[in-house]
């Protein structure tokens, strides 16, 4: 079983949970591992679930984002809730009223912006996750990966007043020296000033 196909199968073992609280899950939901739209990588407030709204859909299905930093197999079940929460009530509700109302009652707790698995759902949910068994998903590293800087810049300088400039060593090979704007003397390039470019 791929992860998707773990995410919706959990879906359908939480719809029981939802209807008992007068809260039915609709059946137009799309659930997958993927990164949220904004703070997925954010060293605060990381964002670890999202849920669109299915007016934003062209075929009108709610789209539900489970982030790839999380491989616990309870907290995803404790984020994929808080989501489904929001396609249960309508995100308009937000994090109040109808969403917090819907989130306690199947035992999410905590703060409403960041719930988490209350002993209730871990009882109510162990069983489905013992039967479906560990998320097939490995913690993707939560870190951009970052681009080598190639380009380096030479510093040089007016021997008379100080004056300083960086420039590429292909420039300084091929055009030569910049000229100072104050002495209209051949700048030098002193050792040791090799910098990279801001």
């Amino acid at each position: 079983m791929n992860r998707e196909a773990w995410l919706n199968a959990l879906a359908r073992e939480l719809r029981p949970l939802f209807a008992e609280n007068g809260k039915p899950i609709p059946d137009n939901v799309r659930i997958t591992c993927g990164w949220p739209s904004k703070g997925a990588l954010a060293l605060k407030s990381q964002r670890i679930g999202e849920a669109w709204d299915n007016a934003n859909s062209a075929d009108l299905h709610a789209e539900i984002f489970i982030s790839p930093i999380l491989a616990d197999t309870m907290r995803v079940a404790d984020v994929l809730a808080h989501e489904l929460v929001h396609v249960a009530v309508g995100n308009k509700a937000g994090h109040k009223g109808p969403f917090r109302q819907l989130a306690l009652a199947i035992g999410l707790e905590g703060k409403m912006t960041a719930t988490v698995a209350g002993e209730g759902f871990k009882q109510r949910v162990q069983p489905m996750l013992t039967a479906l068994g560990d998320y097939p998903h490995a913690v993707l590293t939560g870190t951009a990966p970052h681009r080598k800087q190639t380009t380096r810049l030479l510093k040089v300088m007016c021997a008379d007043c100080g004056y300083i400039a960086r420039v590429t060593k292909q420039w300084l090979e091929s055009a030569g020296a910049p000229i100072c704007p104050i002495h209209g003397e051949a700048m030098i390039c002193p050792d040791d000033t090799t910098e990279e470019s801001e």
